[in-house]
Order: structure tokens, then sequence, then C-alpha cells
């Protein structure tokens, strides 16, 4: 086992060896193809631990292992470094450890890995802290995450054969309540965390001195197949991990009514005048922001601009200001943050063209459309599922309200912290 570090001037024991955090992300997934940067609630699954792992600040280097360009770009955006596996292990055949053990083959300066899966959106910085603890604190070569179930398992029987199932966990003439009985504790699949002497020697990255490390069952979420997505989607909106920062508070919204609040299309009447349809559901995402004290600034553009008269229509509709700005939209809109006292991380901003990269970059918040260009998505902060004039609004509306109601639970949270201490 190599040594666990040196001794520093306050008494602790500074740990010194390379620990390197790796997900595992080939291209061929069978369940949902490429599900490793489909987007969930906004960003790409793969997103999610990567964010996580990057804001431990825990380890030596990071690494998403792939065999897929496009799984690559997702990664480098991230700021994480690429295992380009070959393909050897790149098999529908080829297993997790094939992956890793050609890993620490190939990068010798690692003296502990962290495996963790793409699939478990809901992993945040504390957990790995607390685990990766057993093994540079307490000594442990191996730990793993689990969660705890209360499941009643019966053996599988082949009924064709005559043959009868069994109880194997209960005692049916004695089953007991759910709060008289602890459970088991069950891998949820998280994360694995292993020295490479373990991994090299016995081709697992559970031995020796082994921990096991309990999650609660809110964070214990992984997919398979497409029936979990949803699911998944709803539990780490509530749960997942946004970042080290607070959530944004959102006062002050600019949206572009072409290809955001519409779907880009303006129809002309015989009679020559212009038309938009504008979906309902936005609409009410307006009107929600509105109630929540959020002024609402819908854009248009003098290079795709909208008749005077409709314009007029649609700011009169909704209650909100039209403005028609130029190439240089940043500039034109800094103006009216710093009229209203504010700065950018005060505002959200929803565009969908690669004009609107510098305000998406900006924003506290911003969002594009599912149809927006691949520029505008890597700019973005959160990614709708629905298209331009088709929900995109309403669905991002969502997303800034819980954000609001994220930084009132943790305001509150943290008065009562201060109350306690």
């Amino acid at each position: 086992q190599p040594a666990a570090g040196e001794q520093q001037s306050n008494g602790e024991t500074a740990d010194k060896r390379h620990k390197a955090a790796l997900i595992l992300a080939r291209g061929g997934s069978k369940g949902i193809p490429l599900k490793n940067i489909k987007s969930l609630a906004g960003i790409p699954l793969l997103g999610w631990v990567l964010r996580a792992a990057v804001d431990s600040e825990l380890f030596d280097s990071v690494w998403v292992s792939t065999d897929h360009d496009d799984i690559e770009k997702v990664a480098l955006s991230w700021g994480v470094q690429i295992h380009r596996r070959s393909a050897e292990v790149s098999k529908d055949t080829s297993s997790s450890m094939d992956t890793i053990q050609e890993f620490i083959r190939l990068n010798p300066e690692v003296d502990i890995v962290c495996h963790i899966q793409a699939t478990s959106p809901c992993l945040h910085p504390f957990h790995l802290k607390e685990a990766l603890e057993f093994i540079t604190e307490q000594g442990y070569d191996s730990v793993f995450a689990v969660v705890r179930q209360h499941h009643f398992r019966w053996q599988e029987v082949k009924k064709d054969l005559g043959e009868l199932t069994h109880p194997l966990n209960l005692d049916p003439s004695n089953r007991p309540r759910r709060q008289d009985w602890d459970g088991e504790l069950c891998e949820n699949g998280s994360f694995y965390i292993s020295h490479r002497e373990l991994i090299k020697e016995q081709g697992h990255m559970q031995g020796r001195k082994v921990a096991y490390y309990e999650m609660r069952p809110e964070y214990s979420v992984d997919i398979d197949v497409d029936i979990d997505w949803p699911v998944a989607e709803q539990r780490v909106l509530r749960y997942g991990y946004f970042g080290c920062v607070p959530p944004e508070v959102v006062k002050l919204m600019f949206c572009n009514i072409s290809g955001c609040l519409t779907e880009g299309s303006i129809f002309l009447s015989v009679s020559g005048e212009e038309m938009v349809s504008i979906n309902t559901r936005d609409t009410a995402g307006i009107r929600m922001l509105q109630k929540e004290g959020v002024e609402v600034i819908l854009l248009t553009s003098s290079l795709d601009p909208f008749e005077k008269t409709l314009s007029k229509k649609v700011s009169a509709r909704l209650g909100c200001k039209v403005l028609c700005v130029g190439e240089q939209r940043l500039d034109d809109l800094e103006t009216l943050v710093k009229e209203r006292k504010l700065s950018w991380k005060d505002v959200a901003f929803m565009g969908n063209d690669e004009i609107d990269v510098k305000c998406l970059n900006v924003a506290g918040l911003s969002a594009v459309p599912s149809d927006a260009p691949v520029v505008a998505k890597n700019a973005a902060k959160y990614m709708c599922a629905a298209p331009g004039g088709k929900g995109a609004m309403w669905e991002f509306t969502e997303h800034i309200l819980l954000q609001k109601c994220k930084a009132k639970s943790q305001l509150e949270q943290d008065r009562i912290d201060r109350a306690s201490s």
C-alpha cells in the first residue's frame, strides 16, 4: 500500500497519493442510445456526476473513459481529461473492470481510483468526501456506495419443474413491520473507490479491508431504461447537485420572441397582416414569473425585426416590454441591467442562436430550446426538452422558480444553523 502522506505542521496527515475520479461512458448503450449525454433536467446525464466530482476538489484528476466522439466533446466541455479506451475494452462483452484495468495501466501515477457511475445523477460532493475519508483517514483499502432497502425477497423457481419458492430474508409467520426492521444494505452503483494494487492483483474493487458508505434513498437514482428517465428527472430536480454556488434568485428575465417564445415563423394573412403563434403554456409561464416579482422583457432583433404593430400587440397581451436589440445585444442589455441596480447573476436569459452566446454565458440562469444550434446549447446553463414556441418558456420558468425555492430553503437552513450555534 502506498505511503499515506506526510505530517503537516498542524499535526494532520496530508495524503499525497494521486486520487483520480473515473467515469465510464461507452457510446453503445443498449437500453437508451447515447444515454450518457442525453439531456436530463437541462444538462447531459454525464454532467451531473462530473459537476459533483470537479466541485468536490478531492481529486488530482477527473477522467471520462469513452469510445465515442460526441461523449468526448461533452466531457471536454466540463474541463476533464479523456481516457480514449481501446477497441479491446469497448466491446459489448467488455466489463467495467476491463476498462478500469486499462486505465490504471496507462496512468501509473494514479494511486486511488474512484469509479463513479454516470447513471447516478443525484450524487453530491459531500458523498464523495465522506466516502473517500474511509481510505485517506481510516485506512480502508476499498469503499463503495449502498442504500438501505426494505424488500422481502423470495427464491426464484422453475414452475414447470414443480419447484416451490421459499423466503430468503423473512419468516412469513412473523413478518416484521417496516419500522421494526432495519432492512438490508444493497449496492446502489453510485461509486466504488479502491487502491490500484487491489485492482491489479485481485481484479476487482471490493476487497482487503473494505467498507460501505450508506447513501439516503432520495440520492440513490439509477437509470437503465427509458421508463426510468421521467422518474429520475423529477428526483434530480429535487435532490440533484446544482453547483457550489447558491441557487440564483432571478429578478429580471430576457427572452427572444422569435425562436423561443414562438417557433420562429411569421404568418401573413391575405390582407398582409403579420401573425405569430404563441403557446398558452408559455404565456402562463411568463405570468408565473411576473406574479413572483420577475420583470420579463421580450426581445426582437434589428436583423429579423417584428412589425411594430405586432410587437405592440404581443406587449399588451403579455404585459411585457418588447425591446429591439442589435448584433451587440449584451451591450444593449447592460444598460437595462444597471438601471435596475442589478448584476447579471440576477438575470435569466433565454436565447436560441449564436448571437445570444455572450448573454447566455454571463446570465445567472440561461436556457435554450431543444432546437437551438449547438453553439448556443454549449453556452447555456439549461437546455429545455421542448423546442421554441412549444413549451420551452414554460419549462425554463419552472426551472427558475425551482432555483428560487432552493435558495429560500437554503436561507432558512442557514438561519436555523445560526440560531442553533
